[in-house]
């Protein structure tokens, strides 16, 4: 869905944009567990995604794990069970290691945009997007967290991600 990969291209792209500032490395196939996302991916849910607005079906990347200086093709699918309107936000947190990157908060509704999609959101999503990693980017672990809330502060989603290169 290109909502749902819209969070998901954000929350990686900017993993990769603040990993751009440092240097190049290798990463390291992640492992699955209890509150993964559905697919071939390294994402998992914050906590029980029963009572998120967006029910997840899947979310493909390719590569998995991403690769430096590789093109990162991100497919996902999934179901807003609830309309998504104005005002909904994602809180952004970036981590290399134990220092904080990048910690903002961005409106939704902006950011999908950059997935030709607009608010309201609602009902079934379906979307593929593709995002160049640097070449250039430090060895070490990145862990991304996107946080996403509607303006009424109800949790939309929320996804966690550790990622090694």
């Amino acid at each position: 869905m290109k909502s749902l990969l819209a969070l998901v291209s954000l929350a990686l792209s900017t993993l990769v944009a603040s990993k751009s500032f440092l240097f190049g490395g290798s990463q390291q196939p992640l492992g699955d567990g209890d509150l993964s996302v559905p697919g071939d991916n390294p994402l998992v849910f914050c906590s029980d995604p029963s009572d998120f607005i967006l029910t997840i079906d899947n979310v493909d990347l390719d590569p998995n794990p991403p690769e430096a200086g590789k093109t990162l093709q991100i497919k996902a699918k999934g179901n807003f069970t609830e309309k998504v309107e104005q005002d909904a936000y994602i809180n952004l947190t970036v981590k290399y290691g134990l220092i904080t990157l990048i910690s903002t908060q961005a409106d939704l509704c902006e950011q999908m945009k950059e997935v030709d999609e607009t608010c309201p959101l609602e009902g079934a999503k379906d979307f593929t997007k593709e995002v160049m990693l640097p070449k250039k980017i430090p060895p070490g672990k990145f862990a991304v967290l996107a946080d996403v809330y509607t303006k009424d502060d109800e949790r939309v989603t929320c996804l966690k991600a550790d990622v090694h290169f």
